[in-house]
């Protein structure tokens, strides 16, 4: 059962109607009501299309964050093969906020990293609702740097909503780490491809998301600071984060004219939490052909990081 956002009210209606429909009997004999869900699908589906063709940045941003979307062990499970965890920042302690590990993406090693939000209370407990601390970042800066060692390309999946903002976090370096990670993304010698799949937050999702190449799904957003926050500071009223949502141009197609991200990724109708498969396959396809853009440059890597620090100083100039 999906759990239906605000806006998909009419949407959640007719997909009641349909339920009832398919129920209904007459004793022990089914009614033929064939044609009949027929029509109805063939309007639900059009309502899908219709509402997720015009979606404003609020709704794009309610989309982004519903717990339903396919979550870093999806990807992993649908995307790597051969996939093997490794934890931990050999320092203080293993952030469960952020996973990485080895593993074979179309046959070649690859080291994975990305923020798990955890899909039920407790996961999503365990995870931190994937803010992660300080030891995340300095478990990311690890395994980047073992990736680096044995000339392995790096892939991140980012959905966050922003770094943990706890007591704990500050004492441990929180801002520090999230630099270091940020510095680690732009130095490295291998192609680096950031794949922002959810809710891009702050510098929390900056700290995994400064590669070669960065693609983002269709309805996920990536921003400086989130609506609610941006509203609470600039109007001191949560009631302006509709108006903070729009202003902050935070969807993949702002992003991308604004040459932040390189590549939108399509999600299925109705958005990646109604298909996840089909929206995993799509991410999977779009990356093997990032992965083969950045092949063909040729580049040396001394050259993958310059490129890499010359397009993110390139963000913004006049």
């Amino acid at each position: 059962m999906i759990t239906f956002l605000d806006f998909e009210k009419p949407i959640a209606e007719l997909e009641g109607k349909i339920r009832e429909l398919r129920q209904l009997t007459t004793g022990d004999a089914e009614v033929d009501i064939g044609d009949e869900v027929g029509k109805l699908e063939g309007k639900l589906d059009k309502m899908l299309r219709d509402t997720y063709g015009k979606l404003t940045p609020w709704q794009k941003m309610q989309v982004a964050r519903h717990p339903e979307r396919p979550h870093f062990p999806d990807y992993v499970a649908g995307i790597i093969e051969d996939y093997m965890p490794l934890a931990g920042d050999r320092a203080f302690a293993d952030d469960l906020a952020i996973s990485g590990g080895l593993g074979r993406f179309c046959g070649e090693p690859v080291m994975v990293i990305g923020h798990e939000k955890g899909s039920d209370t407790e996961s999503r407990l365990k995870h931190n609702f994937g803010m992660a601390r300080p030891e995340g970042y300095r478990k990311a800066i690890r395994l980047m740097r073992l990736a680096e060692r044995f000339n392995i390309p790096v892939i991140t999946f980012v959905d966050t909503p922003g770094a943990y903002p706890g007591i704990g976090a500050e004492e441990r370096g929180q801002s520090e780490a999230i630099a270091r990670s940020t510095e680690t993304c732009l130095d490295l010698q291998v192609p680096l491809i950031s794949c922002i799949v959810g809710e891009g937050g702050s510098g929390g999702a900056v700290a995994l998301a400064a590669g070669n190449q960065i693609l983002m799904f269709e309805h996920a957003i990536y921003s400086v600071i989130s609506p609610e926050g941006c509203a609470s500071i600039l109007w001191r009223t949560a009631d302006k984060s509709k108006d903070a949502a729009t202003a902050l141009k935070i969807t993949a197609q702002d992003l991308q004219k604004l040459g932040v991200i390189d590549v939108i990724v399509p999600e299925p109708v109705g958005g990646a939490h109604r298909n996840a498969e089909i929206a995993i396959k799509a991410l999977g396809d779009a990356l093997e052909e990032a992965m083969k853009t950045v092949r063909r440059t040729g580049a040396s890597p001394e050259k993958l990081r310059t490129m890499r620090r010359e397009k993110f100083l390139a963000m913004g100039a006049a």
